[in-house]
């Protein structure tokens, strides 16, 4: 059934939030999401402030059997956060932030962005690992996993998350953390939207301390030959040191972080510098907070995305050629873009959370970032292209939070993780009314 034969009790519900309407005159800004490939038209918006109209909005979606969209940031590549005909769930005014500097630990509201957590715990000088676009939503980034520059050093985000309150298919407000529903934390840190709507995180912190980042541009042409001298200055390099590059058709920029103490700091990021014919790019950031911010307008929300990714153990001559060989047939606004992983991620155990791909040394996305429609089909068919070929090197397991294709959960976890979480989808959603997702369909047990 559509959304519109649930307008009813919506109307009823005695929201503290706001119900807006196709005819409203706010409507189209808040259909659009992130991607503006995605254009669909929910037949209501729900601009939830409390948890108890989180559950007013589920228990109207399951009675009526309605499409429900659960947005924060609006970041999904695919466009799962919004719907056609049905309900979107707008967490995006739940922003509250409470911050304890003593125990080291925030509380976050589920519509909450990583540069609002961000802003709050370095206030106190505290940090949890996130993602590397401010404007991303908390909540999509840590059911996913959560990637970024300090997870060398801290772990995953999953890895920080001490628990959540989530509102589940029935209507029921959990506590979950590894006490109360242990087997629901569990599937929550990494199996994504699938088990509920998170209302609250409660995050670990920690003192992120002085930085150090150096960025180096380096010719396209050349990264066939700057590529292998990378991967050999990564060798042993301790986990306070970050790397990435985006190679683009215009240039290889390689990029590096150093937090906490700064024995070393200054030897260890040079060596990024000297593979080539370096330029060194002008950094504009003079904190942490303005580095999490520097991808923010290459991000911007209206422009055009189609993304793929997948988990490399190493960048080796076969990856690095399949990289550069693929660049050369890029259209302009293609990238490949490639993230450090290891140290702190590979500390926990690959069992005890949902999140699949902990051996992983690196996570690359093929991906294209434009703004004019008459791109879509090169755009798309290069980013595609690519993502395949790199998938055929990499390991099984994946990241569910950047894939603009759907239907990948199955591959993404393997089959005992999946077997597990579509158990535990059946125990918590035998509806699958959580369906706009990477979805995992429920089992019976």
């Amino acid at each position: 059934m559509d959304g519109i034969s649930a307008l009813g009790d919506l109307e009823r519900a005695q929201l503290d939030g706001a119900l807006i309407r196709p005819n409203d005159l706010q409507y189209d800004r808040l259909r659009r999401v992130n991607n503006a490939l995605i254009d669909r038209r929910p037949a209501a918006i729900v601009r939830a402030m409390t948890a108890s109209d989180v559950q007013k909005v589920v228990r109207v979606a399951r009675d009526h059997g309605t499409l429900l969209a659960v947005r924060c940031g609006g970041h999904s590549f695919p466009g799962l956060s919004t719907c056609d005909h049905g309900i979107v769930l707008d967490l995006s005014l739940m922003k509250a932030i409470n911050v304890d500097p003593q125990a080291r630990i925030a509380e976050v509201s589920g519509g909450a962005l990583l540069g609002d957590v961000d802003a709050a715990g370095l206030r106190h000088g505290l940090v949890t690992p996130a993602g590397v676009v401010s404007h991303t939503g908390v909540g999509g980034l840590t059911l996913g996993g959560g990637m970024g520059w300090l997870s060398r050093r801290f772990g995953l985000t999953i890895d920080n998350l001490l628990g959540v309150d989530i509102v589940t298919a029935d209507g029921r407000l959990l506590r979950v953390n590894a006490e109360e529903e242990p087997d629901l934390f569990w599937a929550v840190r990494g199996g994504g939207g699938n088990f509920g709507v998170v209302t609250t995180f409660k995050f670990r912190l920690h003192p992120l301390g002085p930085i150090i980042a150096g960025h180096w541009a380096y010719p396209a042409s050349d990264a066939s030959a700057i590529l292998p001298r990378y991967r050999e200055a990564l060798a042993n390099v301790p986990r306070e040191l970050t790397t990435m590059f985006i190679l683009t058709p215009d240039r290889l920029r390689i990029s590096a972080l150093w937090s906490g103490s700064m024995n070393g700091a200054e030897a260890a990021l040079s060596r990024f510098g000297k593979l080539g014919q370096a330029t060194p790019i002008a950094g504009e950031e003079t904190s942490f907070l303005t580095l999490q911010q520097s991808f923010d307008e290459h991000a911007a929300p209206g422009r055009r995305y189609y993304s793929k990714g997948g988990f490399l153990q190493v960048i080796d001559d076969t990856a690095v050629l399949a990289i550069s060989e693929s660049m050369a047939e890029a259209p302009a606004v293609a990238e490949v873009y490639c993230l450090q992983l290891g140290g702190a991620v590979c500390d926990i155990e690959e069992s005890t959370t949902a999140y699949s791909g902990r051996a992983a040394g690196h996570y690359w996305i093929s991906q294209c970032v434009w703004d004019n429609p008459s791109d879509d089909d090169g755009a798309i068919s290069w980013a595609r292209d690519t993502a395949n070929r790199l998938a055929a090197l990499s390991l099984a397991a994946n990241y569910v939070n950047e894939q603009s294709d759907t239907g990948i959960a199955r591959r993404a976890y393997g089959e005992a993780k999946y077997d597990r979480l579509a158990r535990l989808k059946w125990q918590y959603d035998p509806t699958n009314l959580f369906r706009l997702n990477q979805n995992i369909e429920p089992r019976q047990q």
